[in-house]
């Protein structure tokens, strides 16, 4: 039964739309997160994210356009449809997501086109919907007060208030502390009252149609909340699963999933044992290199600590690892038996924590931020190298490990080039043995004052491999062919020399 229309007040057209721009954004940063354990987190999933959202902003704003030149009553009636269909969409976007990820991910060759699909299948429909709203109640506010301008600058006031609560809302607190199940839920509901409302304005019941729409929208957010969880832990940066590797005997070895790239193998009856080449790589090179002396380490990046932790089995020295994430050290202690008390952890970003740290002096810094297409920008420039220089003793050595494409190796090119900025002698290690079509190869570079003073080492990883130093003269053909960008903090393109090889496959 549709009763007479009355004008609604400012103020509650005003926190309507700070509410759905507020939900609306968390939806946002929500879709990162949950997207990160299919394709991860990098510069393309934030990219495709954000391109989406905002495609789904813009048509929802020209329907609503559309529908606001409507009378109220009939114009908010059809506006409370469109919040239902917020919540429908947004409830059902886990379910959605479990489903069409596979299918996605095989079905095409490129990781940005599948990238963007994925976003775009899952949350492109709650973005469109939740933008309907914005002109609608704006027309509605011009209507009843008469003051065209003050109601526009308060719509969109609120508008821009509530994205930036939204924003702070999820990363901040909603994320670490419901997880993006339990978040969506939570803007699902956020949704089903929006829509109550709008049909309240609109002097209209919702009628039973409307009401199974809601229950269907919570429905599917109870069934989202229902799968089992993707993540063991989600924290304010990554996804975190603890993989057991020999099921036949579970806790003898795990593997450490952040997002959807492994951070690191520990074995439990074998602490000194390296289970992949990159950990056999620095932990064999840096020992070499200090010829099985005590020394001061700086670790950048802590993942499963495989490398701490044999480096402390072995009483090799003082170790300092930087981890920005406090979860994964937690998950490390608790799964991976690492001892925090062998290793000084400080839980920041590496960069900042030797740049505000400029008295201590390290032998070995060691770089294990390197993975697949999401590599931190910030890690891999002269400036940064130039920081780790400085933070070295005179005979002091930066190890690094980089993941390229072996017929291709555009970002090895391009930090080896940096590091030669920088230092007098660099060296790239790896296993040997002639890549496969297509592989991508795990290197280890070496930057310090000198050169090593063996040319291969056999080391297990965990089967006993031997590792050497590229030729010099192929270093010096690579770059002369290539041509590498000096990587800078004005220009560090690494996202796409390491993606490069990857959309060309």
């Amino acid at each position: 039964m549709t009763r007479p229309h009355r004008p609604a007040p400012l103020w509650l057209l005003v926190t309507l739309q700070a509410v759905v721009s507020a939900a609306s954004l968390v939806v946002e940063i929500v879709a990162g997160r949950m997207i990160a354990p299919y394709v991860g987190m990098s510069l393309y999933t934030w990219t495709a994210v954000i391109a989406v959202v905002l495609a789904g902003f813009s048509a929802g704003h020209w329907w609503g356009g559309r529908i606001a030149e409507r009378e109220t009553g009939p114009a908010l009636r059809v506006t409370g449809w469109a919040m239902l269909g917020a919540a429908v969409t947004t409830g059902g976007a886990v379910l959605l997501l479990r489903q069409v990820a596979g299918p996605v991910l095989e079905g095409l060759d490129q990781p940005l086109a599948a990238i963007t699909l994925l976003a775009a299948a899952v949350f492109f429909l709650p973005s469109f919907f939740a933008g309907v709203p914005a002109p609608v109640l704006s027309i509605v506010a011009i209507r009843a007060g008469g003051r065209s301008g003050h109601a526009l600058g308060a719509m969109f006031a609120s508008g821009a208030i509530g994205a930036i609560a939204g924003t702070l809302l999820a990363g901040f607190l909603f994320i670490s502390w419901l997880g993006a199940a339990l978040t969506l839920a939570t803007v699902t509901a956020c949704y089903g009252v929006v829509a109550a409302m709008m049909f309240r304005l609109a002097a209209a019941g919702p009628g039973l149609p409307a009401l199974a729409a809601l229950a269907g929208a919570l429905g599917l957010a109870g069934g989202g909340l229902a799968l089992p969880r993707i993540c063991d832990a989600e924290s304010q940066y990554f996804c975190i699963r603890t993989v057991e590797l020999e099921p036949g005997d579970p806790g003898a070895v795990r593997l450490m999933v952040l997002d959807h790239l492994a951070h690191g193998i520990s074995g439990r009856d074998d602490p000194t044992l390296a289970y992949t080449e990159h950990s056999a790589m620095l932990d064999g090179i840096t020992r070499m290199r200090m010829q099985d002396r005590r020394f001061h380490a700086f670790f950048i990046g802590g993942g499963s600590y495989s490398v701490p932790r044999i480096w402390a089995a072995r009483g090799a020295g003082v170790v300092t690892v930087a981890e920005i994430d406090p979860e994964v050290t937690r998950i490390a202690a608790s799964d991976f038996w690492f001892d925090p008390q062998t290793t000084q952890v400080i839980h920041q970003d590496a960069r900042r924590a030797l740049l505000l740290r400029p008295e201590l002096r390290f032998d070995v810094v060691v770089g294990d931020a390197f993975t697949d297409i999401a590599v931190p920008a910030h890690l891999v420039t002269r400036e940064f190298f130039e920081l780790v220089r400085d933070r070295l003793v005179a005979d002091g050595i930066y190890v690094m490990t980089v993941i390229d494409h072996a017929d291709r190796l555009e970002a090895l090119a391009a930090i080896v080039a940096t590091l030669r900025e920088v230092f007098p002698a660099v060296e790239v290690w790896t296993e040997m043995r002639p890549p496969e079509p297509g592989e991508r190869r795990v290197f280890a570079l070496v930057a310090g004052q000198a050169q090593s003073p063996v040319d291969e080492l056999a080391l297990r990883a965990p089967e006993p491999r031997s590792f050497a130093p590229l030729d010099d003269r192929f270093i010096d053909g690579l770059l002369a062919d290539t041509a590498p960008t000096v990587l800078t903090d004005d220009y560090a393109p690494i996202d796409r020399l390491v993606g490069l090889g990857t959309l060309l496959d």
